[in-house]
């Protein structure tokens, strides 16, 4: 069992930067691959961005490739999500969420490979 605990989120201007963090407990950090996601008001819920658990390999959205950077800190049990050149577009409520694949490089993108997921935080981008 791990919980997850995300903070970071606001309202931001076009063009601006936000840093997301998320707090794991529970089972060793190192064995989780982790994961962001959003959700905008009447949509479904999207991957943004993954880091394998060795957090040698990542993985983004399409959109947010550049803008979007995906870290972790195994001493401090915390995932990232850096994000700049924010747009309105990127508006919406965002999760963190805990794999543990088999493989130390794997890279989960599907909302049902993930077993562990955060409160959520909103991220507002005014244009």
């Amino acid at each position: 069992q791990v919980q997850l605990v995300e903070s970071g989120g606001g309202l931001v201007q076009a063009g601006g930067s936000l840093r997301l963090s998320c707090a794991a407990s529970g089972r060793t950090f190192s064995t989780y691959a982790m994961g962001w996601f959003r959700q905008a008001p009447g949509k479904e819920r999207e991957f943004v961005a993954a880091i394998s658990r060795s957090v040698s390999r990542t993985y983004y959205l399409d959109s947010v490739k550049g803008r979007f950077t995906i870290s972790g800190d195994n001493s401090k049990n915390t995932v990232y999500l850096q994000m700049n050149s924010l747009k309105p577009e990127d508006t919406g409520v965002y999760y963190c969420a805990a794999n543990s694949p088999s493989g130390a490089h794997t890279v989960p993108r599907m909302t049902y490979e993930f077993d562990y997921w955060s409160q959520g935080t909103q991220v507002t981008v005014s244009s």
